[in-house]
């Protein structure tokens, strides 16, 4: 297994967190007043304060469980410590990760088309939306070389 594909999986590791305290968007009633920030974090806090608990627990799985999840799995295959079955697997973990920046896109555009307040997307987004695509890609790059050793 390459080592740059390793290592920046194991970056992901660190970079997968930042993105979960990162500002996804910021969000205010009106415009002349100053914008919150909105984490993933902190909307995971905000669904639990108002007794969302599935919401929560839905978020929490494909926002922060199945995307770790799935790079601690992923290191395991790539150091041989896990069976290379799993890869197929790992891909769809991943693409659950995908569906939830697809919410977060859902959820500004709808916010937006309302007028009544202002939403900013943040760089937050952007980290956790290129966390999940790098992540997709070292899956798909470990994969074919995977198959590449086997042949």
């Amino acid at each position: 297994m390459p080592k740059a594909l390793i290592v920046a999986n194991l970056c992901l590791l660190i970079l997968f967190p930042v993105s979960w305290m990162a500002p996804l968007m910021r969000a205010g009633l009106l415009p002349l007043f100053g914008l919150d920030e909105i984490s993933i974090l902190s909307g995971l806090g905000a669904l639990f304060e108002d007794g969302e608990w599935v919401l929560a627990g839905l978020v929490a799985l494909f926002a922060l469980i199945a995307p770790i999840g799935k790079t601690i799995a992923l290191t395991l295959v790539q150091l041989s410590k896990a069976p290379v079955k799993l890869l197929p697997a790992l891909e769809i973990a991943g693409k659950l990760a995908m569906a939830d920046v697809f919410l977060i896109a859902v959820y500004i555009t709808v916010a937006k088309g309302f007028a009544v307040g202002r939403v900013e997307t943040a760089w937050g987004l952007w980290l956790f939306t290129a966390c999940v695509l790098a992540s997709l890609a070292i899956s798909i790059l470990t994969k074919r070389h995977a198959k590449n050793e086997g042949a």
